[in-house]
């Protein structure tokens, strides 16, 4: 893909708008590197690897996941041990509030310096195994 190509998805695509040019970098390198291992390993290389990448959660999955489980979590204390653990329901709601209108949330750049791709890095690598 190149520098233009890139500069476009990331103006698309609010979580890269909102990762750090340093973060986005290195899992565009990562994902480069992967590319051309698999695409010299043969078609039955590439297919294993095409339905481990579908099977790969993507950020907006792993942040939905976790606010709703840390969100549950403090209604379930908040019902049974104390009020105030509310707080906590009513901050990770707060957060994907926020991710959800701006595309950023506190936990963002931690998953993403956990190498957490995009739907549509995850999309490109799908596409690129087939296509080289």
């Amino acid at each position: 893909m190149s520098h233009v190509d890139l500069e476009i998805n990331d103006q698309l695509d609010r979580v890269r708008r909102s990762t750090s040019d340093e973060i986005n970098a290195e899992i565009d390198r990562k994902t480069e590197r992967n590319i051309a291992q698999y695409s010299a390993l043969g078609e039955e290389a590439i297919k294993n690897r095409v339905q481990a990448l579908d099977a790969e959660w993507d950020i907006e999955r792993v942040l939905e996941v976790n606010a709703s489980t840390l969100a549950l979590t403090g209604v379930a204390l908040g019902a049974l041990v104390n009020k105030k653990w509310l707080w906590l329901s009513a901050g990770v709601l707060g957060f994907l509030l926020q991710h959800g209108i701006q595309g950023w949330c506190p936990p963002l750049p931690v998953l993403r310096r956990m190498g957490i791709r995009t739907a549509g890095k995850l999309t490109e690598r799908n596409t690129h195994c087939w296509i080289n």
